[in-house]
C-alpha cells in the first residue's frame, strides 16, 4: 500500500517586524497541512535556544534584525539545526544577497514578492533546490572561484586567520625583540610567564611550528612582525 500522507514543511520565522511575522504566519497557515509555522521570533538571540526543539525544515530569516545582522547569523545557525535558510529582505543590495548565499543561505526573496512566490520558494528550498536567479548564480560561482584561487595561492592564510587578536599581539611582541627573555615579554604584555607559554603553545599548534626560532622566521615571512618605532 502506497503511503500518500503529506509531509508538512515546518517553517520558522525570524523578523524584527511583528506585522511581517503576523502576515507570514497567516500566509503559511493558509497552506495547512502542507506547511506550518513552528516558531516566530524577532531576533536570532530569541530563536537560538529553541531551534533544536522546534526542528524546522526551513527558516525564513530577515537580513536586518535591529541589533543583529542576518548575514552574521547564517553561519551560527548551521551548528544548531540542519534547517535550510531562506532570506526574506527589503534590501536591494545584490552584493549583500550574494554574500548571504556564499555564507550558506539557500536563496534570497524580496519582501514585496507575491504570496505565491514566497510559498513556492519555501517549497523549492525545502526540496533541496537553490532559490537564486542565473545572474546571481554566475556572480557567486565567479566569487567562489576567486576565493578558491586566492586560498590556493596563500596556503598559510587559514592558519594565520585562526590566531586570535591576543595571539597576534604575542607573535608581534615575541618576534620584534630577538634577545628578550620569556620573563621580559610576559612583563611587557602584563601576563605571567605561564600564561605566555600557554599562548605560545596554542600559536605553535595553529601555525604548525615548534619553537620561537621557527616563529620568528614565520612571522617575518608572512608580515606578522611589526617592530615598534624608536
Amino acid at each position: 500500500m502506497i503511503d500518500t500522507a503529506i509531509k508538512t514543511i515546518r517553517v520558522l520565522l525570524i523578523d524584527d517586524h511583528r506585522s511581517v511575522l503576523w502576515g507570514l504566519e497567516k500566509l503559511i497557515y493558509s497552506q495547512t497541512p502542507k506547511m506550518q509555522v513552528v516558531g516566530k521570533f524577532t531576533s536570532f538571540a530569541e530563536a537560538s535556544s529553541q531551534l533544536a526543539k522546534l526542528s524546522p525544515d526551513v527558516i525564513l530569516l530577515d537580513l536586518d534584525l535591529g541589533g543583529e545582522q542576518g548575514i552574521d547569523v547564517i553561519p551560527q545557525i548551521a551548528p544548531l539545526t540542519p534547517a535550510k535558510i531562506l532570506i526574506l529582505t527589503g534590501s536591494r543590495d545584490a552584493a549583500l544577497h550574494d554574500r548571504c548565499v556564499i555564507a550558506g543561505a539557500k536563496g534570497v526573496l524580496q519582501k514585496e514578492e507575491s504570496a505565491d512566490t514566497i510559498l513556492t520558494a519555501i517549497e523549492r528550498v525545502y526540496e533541496g533546490q537553490l532559490w537564486i536567479d542565473q545572474a546571481r548564480m554566475g556572480r557567486i560561482i565567479l566569487e567562489l572561484s576567486r576565493k578558491k584561487s586566492f586560498e590556493e595561492q596563500n596556503p598559510e592564510r587559514k592558519k594565520i586567520e585562526s590566531l586570535t587578536p591576543r595571539e597576534l599581539n604575542i607573535v608581534m611582541a615575541v618576534t620584534t625583540r630577538a634577545g628578550a627573555t620569556g620573563s621580559d615579554i610576559a612583563n611587557e604584555l602584563c601576563i605571567s610567564e605561564s600564561t605566555l607559554r600557554n599562548h605560545l603553545s596554542s600559536i605553535y599548534a595553529k601555525l604548525e611550528l615548534t619553537n620561537r626560532l621557527e616563529l620568528w622566521d614565520y612571522a617575518h615571512q608572512h608580515g606578522l612582525n611589526k617592530p615598534k618605532s624608536d
